[in-house]
């Protein structure tokens, strides 16, 4: 299922043409504005006709974006846009995290077992 959210999509639900734009977007993490901005920009200054090649090759041969992959929640989403920019990244925030996780579950049973001394005395009794 991962493989689906790292992989390039034409994102035509949000794209203005053939949506090569609006999944270059959605796959960099990039706001569409500037990656439409940069094509037209590269097209003007001397890449023309190779850029409008390029796109017509992209919007041939990508495949739409399926309707599932469309997050409503905008974290998911950044999480995915982090995956696909950098896999390592990610999984040191990921690991991160749960250690704070793991850290503040710790706190919290010190704080209840010390106030608690007959649970304190069943905890020991299981280790």
């Amino acid at each position: 299922m991962s493989g689906m959210h790292t992989k390039f999509y034409l994102d035509k639900q949000n794209g203005k043409w053939k949506g090569v734009c609006a999944g270059i977007a959605d796959y960099t993490g990039v706001n569409v504005l500037w990656v439409r901005l940069g094509a037209v920009m590269l097209t003007l200054m001397g890449g023309f006709p190779w850029t409008l090649i390029a796109y017509w090759i992209t919007a041939w041969m990508a495949d739409k974006k399926p309707i599932h992959l469309y997050a409503e929640d905008k974290v998911e989403q950044k999480f995915w846009q982090g995956v696909r920019q950098s896999p390592a990244r990610t999984t040191r925030d990921i690991r991160s995290r749960f250690r704070e996780i793991d850290r503040r579950l710790a706190d919290m049973e010190t704080f209840y077992v010390s106030n608690n001394k007959q649970l304190a005395d069943e905890i020991e009794s299981l280790r």
